[in-house]
């Protein structure tokens, strides 16, 4: 790296200083007054800011300009126009106007849409979000932007994720308001999204077809060594890796991604990446291209990433964790519990608000991170499970006890740590501990959402987090709008909501099957599957949550819902073709050459040593000709199921065929196919093992 950080960091960003460098002073007062209030931008304005925007990207290299955005398939989506116009005389001029700024085009009926938009119905709108900074990249100008179909519904991530940010600020300021503030014109969630990942050479990924097609393994028995020494976890970096993993920092901090943290992660081969918080809209668009350029970097170093929540069984899933908070557009962070939180009276109606948004709406949450791949990690190896409750610790699980029953709160405080080396200074401990098993823990000034997997766009998690805040937000402004007494107002509903939502806070063992027992007289959900939990999505309630707030539609959740149905039927259906197509074409006809090396090799012996006993040749071909005969006739019956599931009517019924016929007939195929690669010679075995794609990078 011949250049310093600071020199090259967001180089590629057409951001707030390169704004204020190009921009006329008015132009700059009024875009900056759009983005810190929201409101619809001038026709003139974006003139300026465009042919600006597009002068800045020319000098970087682009060529090109693309409305980037987040449709309904968990990745993003780009058109590339060139910025070229002709003159006449075989001549052109480069140009981009307010309008190519603002709009654009797409053929909305190409991308999901859960029957909002018919085939023929092909006209779609993409539209600018300028709190969103625009980048170069590849020698084209990337407009990050909304996506909408011909009659208004959203068709995307983002458009929801704006309205909730707009939703949570308009709440959250009428409470803000009966403490004095009159300062904060707005408020931002906010967002650090820490991202797991698995690193795989890419010879070895080239041989999996499990792997290429469906990104996990479905068949592979456990390598003899796997995480139990847990000598990898931050671990030191293999020279391959950490060339890697420069690479990737240097080429986001060029887009202005504050990546901060690398290292091992617990499982063989897993890393983590941690960027320092940003407001939401903007750290979504951001985990979308750290995501990006770990697949494009990992190739270049002849690895490939892999992005899957589970793509080794019996080892650490990979997760995504969610830092969230709230903080004023004056830097104010309301979660911030101060050194006297048991005081902070404002601090604790945003912890009751979010207490109350987080049992009120634990469907919601636990729907925000359902995906195929999450189900094989929620609840082990580190990941929550999927019963959603809340960690605080200790000392703010004693002042929420003490407001209950009415009682005098005692500060423990955490005292100091002493080591007993006097080389070594003390220090202060943290007044609560950490519980890895946790959903949702606070972590100081924030609430770290762990259950979202690695492969997800973390816009949803956000938009269930800000709507429901906000509708807690709604309900304490009401009650304080009415109030003669603020202070007794506030102290009933801290009182009142800490004592109706008591039964989300848990401090144990996530895990153990005692909580989940606890759970259930708690009258906690616990929806196992994705379809448990995508069922209730439409549920009137949450209808009414997001129609109440302007983020969502009923419309618009019914066509999420069929989408999210949809996609888990479709990659259960790959799962089993490629599974199908493995062990027909491959598996089984490798154990059968090697069955037949062993019948060879006995015969051999029979026929040269007369009476030598092949007992050993005879056990092999014994057993494992029994596993190939009952691999065959579970391949038979994972057929039977798949075709089945495919010709089941209706999204609902089909993904609940695929949960409860296709991937219990895949685990049993597993079963067998995993035993008989432990009893295969490694030389006729066709697939690399476990222990050669973790311990071979």
């Amino acid at each position: 790296m011949s250049q310093k950080v600071s020199e090259f960091f967001g180089c590629m960003v057409f951001n707030d200083d390169v704004m204020r460098e190009r921009l006329p002073k008015e132009v700059y007062k009024s875009l900056t007054k759009t983005i810190a209030t929201g409101r619809t931008i001038d026709a003139s304005v974006a003139d300026v800011v465009a042919n600006a925007m597009k002068d800045w990207a020319i000098e970087k290299g682009a060529t090109h300009y693309t409305h980037w955005f987040q449709p309904l398939t968990g990745v993003t989506a780009e058109k590339h126009d060139s910025f070229i116009a002709p003159v006449g005389n075989c001549k052109v001029v480069m140009e981009f106007s307010g309008k190519e700024l603002i709009k654009g085009e797409s053929d909305a009926s190409s991308f999901p849409s859960g029957g909002i938009r018919a085939t023929f119905e092909a006209r779609g709108y993409t539209a600018w979000d300028p709190a969103s900074y625009a980048f170069v990249k590849d020698g084209s100008l990337y407009i990050p932007t909304a996506f909408c179909s011909y009659t208004g519904e959203a068709l995307d991530t983002k458009t929801p994720l704006l309205r909730s940010m707009d939703a949570v600020s308009a709440q959250g300021l009428r409470v803000l308001r009966y403490f004095g503030d009159t300062s904060s014109k707005r408020l931002h969630t906010t967002v650090g999204a820490e991202q797991e990942y698995f690193i795989i050479d890419k010879e070895m990924y080239d041989l999996r077809k499990d792997l290429r097609y469906a990104g996990r393994t479905l068949f592979g028995a456990p390598a003899p060594k796997g995480q139990e020494l847990e000598d990898h976890y931050f671990g030191p970096l293999k020279s391959r890796i950490s060339a890697f993993m420069a690479e990737l920092d240097e080429e986001l901090w060029r887009l202005g991604i504050n990546s901060k943290t690398k290292h091992n992660e617990a499982a063989p081969a897993q890393h983590e990446l941690a960027p320092i918080y940003s407001n939401t809209n903007i750290a979504v668009d951001q985990n979308l291209l750290i995501m990006e350029y770990m697949k494009r970097i990992a190739e270049k170093h002849g690895l490939v990433c892999l992005l899957h929540e589970k793509p080794y069984a019996g080892v650490n899933g990979s997760g995504k964790h969610n830092n969230w908070s709230i903080t004023t557009d004056g830097g104010k962070n309301l979660m911030d519990p101060g050194k006297t939180p048991a005081e902070n009276v404002k601090f604790l109606l945003v912890l009751a608000a979010v207490l109350k948004a987080v049992d009120d709406y634990q469907d919601l949450l636990r729907i925000s991170v359902a995906h195929a791949g999450n189900d094989h990690r929620l609840g082990g190896n580190e990941a929550p499970p999927a019963i959603v409750s809340v960690f605080l610790g200790e000392e703010l699980d004693e002042i929420i006890r003490s407001i209950v029953d009415g009682t005098a709160y005692k500060a423990a405080g955490a005292g100091i740590l002493d080591l007993g080396i006097p080389s070594i200074p003390t220090f202060r401990k943290d007044t609560t501990d950490r519980n890895r098993t946790s959903p949702l823990a606070f972590t100081g000034n924030k609430f770290e959402f762990r259950m979202l997997g690695s492969s997800q766009n973390i816009a949803m998690p956000n938009i269930v987090l800000n709507t429901a805040v906000a509708e807690s937000f709604r309900q304490f402004a009401d009650i304080l709008d009415d109030a003669e007494d603020l202070e007794v107002a506030v102290a009933k509903i801290l009182k009142d909501t800490f004592s109706a939502h008591m039964r989300i806070i848990f401090d144990g063992n996530g895990y153990s099957e005692e909580w989940e027992k606890e759970a259930k007289k708690r009258g906690l959900l616990n929806l196992r599957s994705s379809v448990d939990a995508y069922e209730r999505f439409d549920d009137e309630k949450n209808i009414k949550l997001f129609a109440t707030h302007g983020v969502m539609s009923r419309t618009e959740i019914e066509s999420r819902k069929e989408i999210l149905l949809e996609n888990y039927a479709k990659i259960i259906n790959i799962e089993a073709l490629t599974m199908i197509e493995m062990a027909s074409r491959d598996i089984i006809p490798a154990v059968n050459s090697y069955l037949g090396e062993v019948a060879s090799t006995a015969a051999a012996k029979r026929s040269v040593l007369s009476g030598v006993s092949c007992a050993v040749e005879e056990d092999i071909l014994m057993k494992l000709s029994d596993l190939n005969t009952k691999a065959y006739d579970a391949l038979g019956k994972l057929k039977k199921a798949e075709a089945k599931a495919a010709k089941t009517a209706g999204v609902m019924a089909r993904a609940e065929a695929y949960r409860d016929l296709v991937l219990p007939a895949m685990e049993k195929l597993r079963k067998l196919v995993d035993e008989m690669e432990t009893m295969t010679s490694s030389e006729y075995w066709p697939l690399p093992t476990y222990g050669d794609m973790m311990f071979k990078v």
